[in-house]
């Protein structure tokens, strides 16, 4: 029995969430950004610290890595609220307000004056109803949940955009390895022919060297330039990749270490080229495999 496997997810998003009851109105919004992990940073309005474990929870079963940002606002009906004293507050300024007066001679100061200095006064909202602050409290989790169900799907989308563009960079790459396995510079008697060529040039005449001389260093040039293991290493890889990307889900990181994997077969590979031609094809792979790369930097 086949089950249905689940869509790549990017890692930047965007969402947003409105709610209300009588008595308030609030707003939930939420943006994603890569991030090695989940990193989440909350934003909540006065008086709503008491969620913020919710909201974490929430955020913790909807997704599984990335920068999160969640702001969450409220607007409560009844401009001004109450205004009340806050008698610490006042009691320090006027603890330093007679403190100065004994050192400087200056007018005292208006009770206005007081009044306005920041934290004397205090607005706070006017309360809801006996049950207010419960509803209140299911109404802002609840507008949370709906923009994180958002933010899933917006990530889902962007995902399988990635993914079509993840698959053209594994397709690039399957046909520049297939291209570096036909290439007849891998060949022993292309070698060989090589070496005579370089003896010739070198002694000035081809027969400098034995033929059974010219053989062995032949096949000595030839083991010290195979390819076979890098080329059937990538292969490998290519398949990983390509299965990766079907299974979807959270496989981000794996998807980066499988592209480090491949820079590193294509710097061997590199490394080996005896002809231009092959050295050509290896820079092509590793600028594929660093496009490939960047896209997968933004897989959940």
């Amino acid at each position: 029995m086949s089950t249905k496997s689940t869509p790549l997810s990017s890692m930047t998003g965007y969402a947003r969430a409105t709610g209300g009851l009588p008595g308030a109105s609030f707003t939930c919004e939420v943006k994603s950004v890569n991030g090695r992990g989940l990193d989440i940073r909350l934003r909540l309005a006065p008086g709503l610290d008491a969620l913020e474990s919710d909201i974490r929870q929430l955020i913790g079963r909807a997704l599984s890595r990335g920068s999160i940002t969640l702001n969450l606002s409220i607007e409560r009906d009844g401009a001004g609220g109450e205004l009340l004293i806050n008698q610490q507050a006042l009691a320090t300024v006027l603890a330093a307000l007679s403190e100065l007066s004994t050192l400087v001679d200056a007018a005292k100061p208006s009770l206005d004056g007081i009044l306005g200095l920041k934290g004397v006064l205090e607005q706070r909202d006017r309360p809801l109803s006996a049950d207010g602050d419960e509803n209140l409290a299911t109404g802002l989790l609840d507008a949370v949940a709906v923009a994180l169900s958002d933010l899933v799907v917006a990530r889902r989308q962007e995902g399988e955009r990635i993914a079509a563009v993840l698959l053209e960079r594994i397709d690039e790459i399957a046909s520049l390895v297939a291209r570096a396995e036909a290439h007849p510079s891998r060949k022993r008697d292309v070698i060989l022919a090589r070496l005579r060529q370089q003896v010739a040039e070198l002694a000035g005449e081809v027969g400098g060297l034995s033929e059974e001389r010219l053989a062995q260093e032949a096949l000595l040039l030839a083991t010290k330039a195979d390819i076979r293991e890098e080329l059937d290493r990538l292969v490998a890889h290519i398949a990983s990749a390509r299965q990766l990307i079907g299974s979807g889900g959270a496989v981000g990181r794996r998807l980066d270490f499988l592209a480090q994997e491949f820079n590193r077969e294509a710097n061997t590979l590199c490394s080996k080229s005896n002809a231009v031609e092959l050295t050509a094809i290896g820079l092509d792979l590793k600028a594929a495999i660093d496009q490939l790369r960047e896209q997968v930097q933004n897989i959940e």
